[in-house]
Parts: structure tokens; C-alpha cells; sequence
């Protein structure tokens, strides 16, 4: 088997992180910290690569592909509870696919408007794109890994050259005071946006799924480390750039395709298409890896219990949860406001990466590390999930009531299930017992 470089895992972490999420909640970042979003970037950034450090130490050490549950599993031992949390990190996958399939769904009409209705166009694109990357999953995985590795580097690409000339731009730009500290929210609406977006670093994670073959494992954390650092002064660029160049009027009238918008003041209309055709390839290749990897997060979970082994039938030799995944998505897509799926993908993350640092601070005389590093992970991340879930109990209570009912019955089918699985064992036992 071929080994991976260090440049292929910084390849890995910095495609999981630049997908569709980025496309998807800058206009909801601006919208929430005005001039403080690149802050808001970096507040999110720092949480980013604190639990990035915790995932680094943990991969060096536990040599698994099955990445942040193995941790989780290896910590908490396999039961309700760990179960509960794998459950509910395969259910965040799928609100990301939900994330994506909404950002591609906003982007596409600008290029192919089928429809007279936004709204309808809106959702028609959105489901689209779910079914053929549902298809394309099935058809080949060969396809899925090609379009991916494709498509991570048309994208840094574009949005390399979109930060050399919002750059340049911004020099005649009339906009470029509404950086400064008096365009600023309340500090809690500058954390609450950053924790709003959280789900724009979400993808580091994959590279957990690749250390077991990496040629050298002393570049583990620099995969990791190096990765986060540059996605984060990445998005900060790319902030600074979004609010120095565009009317917060304009911002909140483009919202859903904001980044688009900001290619207009230097590249005119040439650069809103150059954006929005990144943005539906970005979008798509980040659908079809999601696909593709929560739906082996839900076989894994049903190879070791935590879910049905129902989940483990295969049908043209994919696991039958690429289309449950895909059904589950669509739902979620189609149903929930991108603004409350951006906030229960934010929570659902934080909640997993409040975990695995749990896990590597239990874990620490194992892995090694520096002990004050996961207590600051825990904390940072526990000060954010509070600071999150406050926001928005605040301004969209709806996002708390689905993250709760999404997370309960993660944890409620666990335990049913954990209940009548020791039955049937019980059961069996009695059974050999009388014979």
C-alpha cells in the first residue's frame, strides 16, 4: 500500500475544512459579527486547532481508520454513552451534508435559474445534488476520490487568486472602515458568530483516517497543526476581504452567495461566476465525501454494536447507509432553515470536540502531550458551546430544539437498543443453560 506523504495529509485536512462550508455560512458570519468577522474567524480557528492538537496526539498513539469514535470508544469504553455520542457524529455528518446540498442549492440559481420561484429553484437544486452524488457513490468510488482530489485544488486555486485581488481591491475600496472597532457587535455576538461558523473547520478531523499510513509518524501533528493554521489565516483573509469590499446591505441582501458577491468590485461579473462555479464544485465534491465517509461511520457503528446490524447490508457494494444518509439529508435540507442547520452542525461538532478532548486529557498518560493543552481544549471548547447554545436559545430557539431532539433520540436509540441486544444475550444464555 502506498504511504502518505505529509504534503498528502495537510491535502487531506485542508480539502475536509475548504469544502462547501466556507460558501455556505460567510454570509451568516458577516450578518452575526459585522466587522469583527474576521475575529469571529479566528475566535473559531483557535478552538480549531487546540482540538486539532488533541486529535494529533490521539492518532500518533491509537493507530485506527476509524478515527473520533475509535478515541471516543477507547476512552469511554463501548455503552450508552459512547455509543450515543458515535450516533450523534454520524447525525452531524449528515446535517453537513444537509449544509453543503443548502450551500449548492443558493449558488446554482445564479448560474442556471430553471425556475421563476427562488424558493423552488432553491430546493430543486439542493435535492438534486444530494441524488447524483448518491448515484455517483454507488456507481464508482473511484469517481468520489477523483472528483474530490480534483476539485481541492480548483478551488484553493480560485480562492488564492479571489484573496490576491480582494487584496488589491481593497485599497479603493469605500467600505474598508466598516473593519474597524466601531462596526463591532457585543462580545457575545462576535463569539456567538464565530461558534455559528465553527462548522467551516470541521474536516481536519479526516486526517485521523490516513495517519495509520503515513510514511512518517512524527508528521502526524505537523499534518494536523499545519493544516488548521493555514485554513484559519485562509478564512481571516478571506473575511477581511468579504467586509472591506461590501455594503453590510449588500451582505444581507446576498447572504446565502456573499462570497460571490465579493469577487464583484474588483473582477465584476466575470468574478461572480468564477466564484459560483468554485463554489458548486466545492459543494459537490464535499457532498460526495461526506457521503461517502458518513456512510462507513454508520457501518462501522453497526460492526460494533453501537447501531442495528441492519446497517451493515451492502447493495451494489456500498453500505446500505449511503442511502440512508442521502434520505436523511434531504429531509434536513429540505425542512430546516440554513441558518438553524449551520447552528446544529456547530453544536454537534463542538459537542464531539469537547469529547475527544475529554478523551485525550483521560487518555494523556497514554498519548503523552502536554496535559494544560486539553484542559484549554475542554474549556475553550465548553466556554463556546455555552456562548453558542446561549446566542441562540436568544434569537433562533428552533436550532436548540432540533439539536435536542436530533441528540435524544441519538442517545434513546442507543439505550433501547443496548437494553434489548443484553436481552437477546440473556436469553441465549438462559437457553444453553436448560439444554
Amino acid at each position: 500500500m502506498k504511504k502518505v506523504s505529509l504534503m498528502n495529509a495537510i491535502s487531506v485536512g485542508i480539502g475536509g475544512m475548504v469544502g462547501g462550508g466556507i460558501f455556505a455560512v460567510l454570509g451568516l458570519a458577516v450578518t452575526q459579527a459585522s466587522g469583527a468577522t474576521p475575529l469571529a474567524f479566528l475566535i473559531a480557528g483557535l478552538i480549531a486547532i487546540v482540538t486539532a492538537y488533541s486529535y494529533a496526539l490521539l492518532a500518533k498513539t491509537i493507530q485506527n481508520k476509524g478515527g473520533t469514535s475509535s478515541y471516543i470508544n477507547e476512552s469511554f469504553g463501548k455503552n450508552v454513552l459512547s455509543g450515543g455520542i458515535n450516533n450523534f457524529l454520524w447525525i452531524s455528518y449528515i446535517v453537513m451534508l444537509a449544509l453543503y446540498a443548502s450551500a449548492f442549492g443558493s449558488y446554482a440559481p445564479n448560474l442556471i435559474p430553471i425556475f421563476t420561484n427562488p424558493t423552488i429553484n432553491y430546493h430543486f437544486f439542493l435535492s438534486l445534488v444530494i441524488v447524483i452524488a448518491t448515484v455517483v457513490n454507488y456507481l464508482s468510488v473511484s469517481v468520489v476520490t477523483n472528483i474530490e482530489k480534483w476539485a481541492v485544488v480548483f478551488k484553493m486555486v480560485i480562492l488564492l487568486f479571489f484573496i490576491v485581488i480582494g487584496i488589491y481591491g481593497l485599497f479603493g475600496s469605500t467600505y474598508l472602515s466598516q473593519l474597524g472597532t466601531s462596526s463591532w457587535p457585543n462580545t457575545i455576538s462576535i463569539v456567538a458568530g464565530g461558534m455559528l461558523i465553527f462548522v467551516a473547520y470541521e474536516g481536519f478531523e479526516l486526517i485521523a483516517n490516513v495517519t495509520p499510513d503515513m510514511e512518517k509518524q512524527s508528521d502526524i501533528k505537523k499534518s494536523f497543526l499545519y493544516s488548521t493554521g493555514f485554513v484559519i489565516v485562509l478564512y481571516i483573509l478571506i473575511a477581511i476581504i468579504t467586509v472591506g469590499s461590501l455594503s453590510f446591505g449588500t451582505v444581507a441582501t446576498a447572504q446565502d452567495y456573499v462570497l460571490a458577491e465579493a469577487a464583484k468590485p474588483v473582477l465584476g461579473q466575470f468574478g461572480f461566476i468564477l466564484i459560483v462555479v468554485a463554489a458548486l464544485i466545492s459543494t459537490f465534491s464535499a457532498i460526495n465525501a461526506t457521503l461517502y465517509g458518513s456512510s462507513r461511520i454508520n457501518y462501522e457503528l453497526a460492526v460494533d454494536d453501537e447501531l442495528p446490524h441492519e446497517f451493515t447490508v451492502i447493495i451494489k457494494n456500498e453500505p446500505i447507509g449511503v442511502i440512508i444518509t442521502a434520505v436523511l439529508a434531504l429531509l434536513i435540507a429540505n425542512l430546516i432553515p440554513l441558518a438553524s442547520i449551520s447552528g446544529i452542525g456547530s453544536i454537534g461538532f463542538l459537542s464531539i470536540f469537547l469529547m475527544v478532548n475529554i478523551s485525550a486529557y483521560r487518555l494523556r498518560k497514554r498519548i503523552g502531550g502536554k496535559p494544560w493543552i486539553y484542559i484549554g481544549g475542554i474549556l475553550l471548547t465548553l466556554i463556546a458551546l455555552g456562548t453558542l447554545i446561549y446566542e441562540q436559545i436568544q434569537s433562533d430557539i428552533m436550532t436548540i430544539i432540533y439539536t435536542a431532539g436530533l441528540m435524544a433520540i441519538c442517545f434513546l436509540l442507543e439505550f433501547f437498543y443496548k437494553k434489548s441486544e443484553y436481552e437477546l444475550k440473556e436469553k441465549a444464555i438462559k437457553r444453553k443453560q436448560v439444554n
